[in-house]
């Protein structure tokens, strides 16, 4: 997964846990693109400063996952989702295994339901 999609993803699901200090700065650096030396400009701290809290919060948010693992579970939840999609864009009522298709999207759902 591209690492800026990881980092964003991370930061949905948990940013809330992190101070509002740290959020701040992480929202410049990864939402807002700012470099290390604009943040630090503007938060009135280093640029070592700034990459030190960007690294923390980054481990933060990814020991929180580590433990939780939401992001990986809704990753998957989407990739199922996605499946069942194209399975119904692939039926047509004179379509002979419609039987099978059903089961294919009714054994995707069960197993999402059974992520929930």
């Amino acid at each position: 997964m591209d690492e800026i999609l990881e980092q964003a993803l991370l930061y949905d699901f948990y940013g809330e846990l992190l101070t509002d200090h740290q959020k701040e700065i992480y929202e410049q650096f990864l939402l807002e693109d700012l470099s290390l030396s604009e943040i630090a400009e503007s938060e009135g701290i280093s640029r070592q400063g700034v990459y030190d809290m960007v690294r923390r919060c980054h481990k933060s948010l990814e020991g929180y996952e580590g433990k939780l693992h939401l992001v990986a579970r809704f990753l998957s939840i989407r990739k199922k989702v996605r499946e069942m999609e194209s399975l119904l864009d692939s039926y047509t009522p004179e379509r002979k295994e419609s039987a099978e298709l059903f089961g294919q999207i009714r054994a995707l759902s069960d197993s999402i339901l059974e992520m929930l």
